[in-house]
């Protein structure tokens, strides 16, 4: 059959937009999907900025980091004479040289927080004033140095308890301080930068009653004049929860109080929610089949419905860790088990969870 010069240069002109059409799609990432929503972020460690593959993904698909652990009191302030800053710094130059935003976690914390905070020489409990002494030490120390490069903190980190049957956490801030710990942490953020985001974060805010526990220290501070901004749901879930309604409920309940809300450390196992660590059983599989990523691509696809209906509260998206690859779920719960949790497999390429949140 004889083609026409006319009609073959018609099929090389389609070949090549199809072919500009899918380098445009690979060039294209999370944060040009949602340039018109709000930032879409990841946490980082200093391994994987400065391991090239991961370190380009993390700028071709997202304009928002948070450090990992980086930030946290036990490994930046691990002596009370002593700062550790070498990760901290490298993460957030990453950051600048990159045009990213970052998002400083955590500046109060019940876990990764060094005994000397706590006790005397003697190892003793400090009284309450000094203790809040050196949480302001602390505070002001670290946010002073990366004043004007941080845009928001974690201020306070998990401090309502998982027990129902009390409020706020036992910790040795609430043994120590009472409330007190919380209300000082936001007023010490605030003094040392006034024009820094501050948050509450927390886990299983979706669960109506400890969402209500969260929402009652959220209006106490607000009521108390308290400079708090916003509100962290960490959105450690899976693919049987959270729900749609108790989703769209969270952000309407704590949008009520005149917060913003932020998703901070989104992952989705497809496993069902664990809190306490344990054993791996015999015989337990962690095989990604292809009816889990089904239900996991659907799961995410519904959060991601929820947070663009409700953009103009939510004002970023950060996922906890990048891939597949490396997650903190392949120690916790269960260690040695892969939960496939993230949008990007093990070899770092996208999976259709990817596809699921992109195609709206």
């Amino acid at each position: 059959m004889k083609i026409s010069k006319q009609y073959l240069l018609l099929i090389l002109l389609t070949l090549a937009l199809k072919s500009s059409a899918q380098s445009n799609a690979d060039t294209k990432g999370l944060k040009d999907y949602y340039r018109k929503y709000f930032p879409l972020g990841v946490a980082v460690s200093p391994y994987s900025i400065k391991q090239t593959q991961q370190a380009g993904l993390i700028i071709r698909e997202f304009n928002s980091i948070t450090p990992e652990n980086a930030m946290k009191m036990g490994p930046i302030h691990p002596e009370e004479n002593r700062y550790n800053w070498q990760d901290a710094d490298s993460i957030v130059a990453f950051a600048q040289a990159h045009g990213l935003k970052v998002r400083g976690h955590n500046l109060c914390w019940h876990e990764q927080t060094p005994r000397w905070l706590f006790y005397d020489q003697q190892g003793t409990l400090l009284s309450k004033e000094i203790l809040l002494k050196r949480l302001r030490d602390h505070i002001f120390t670290v946010v002073n140095r990366y004043k004007g490069k941080i845009y928001a903190w974690d201020v306070v980190n998990e401090a309502i308890d998982d027990d129902s049957t009390h409020f706020l956490r036992n910790s040795l801030w609430y043994k120590i301080c009472g409330e007190d710990f919380i209300y000082k942490a936001f007023e010490y953020a605030h003094e040392a930068d006034p024009k820094a985001v501050l948050f509450y974060n927390d886990y299983n805010t979706e669960r109506p009653e400890k969402r209500e526990r969260v929402y009652k220290l959220l209006k106490k501070l607000i009521d108390a004049k308290v400079p708090i901004n916003a509100v962290g749901l960490q959105a450690h879930w899976s693919i049987y929860e959270p729900g749609q309604k108790d989703l769209i409920t969270t952000i309407e309940r704590f949008a009520s109080l005149g917060l913003k809300v932020q998703i901070t450390e989104l992952d989705m196992s497809i496993y069902p929610w664990e809190k306490s660590p344990r054993e791996r059983l015999p015989g337990e599989s962690d095989t990604y089949t292809q009816d889990l990523e089904q239900k996991q691509a659907d799961q995410y696809a519904m959060a991601f419905k929820v947070f663009r209906k409700y953009k103009d509260v939510i004002t970023g998206v950060t996922f906890w860790n990048i891939s597949d690859q490396h997650t903190w779920l392949d120690e916790y719960p269960v260690k040695g088990r892969k939960n496939y949790p993230l949008l990007f497999d093990q070899n770092l390429q996208r999976k259709k969870a990817y596809q699921s949140v992109t195609n709206f």
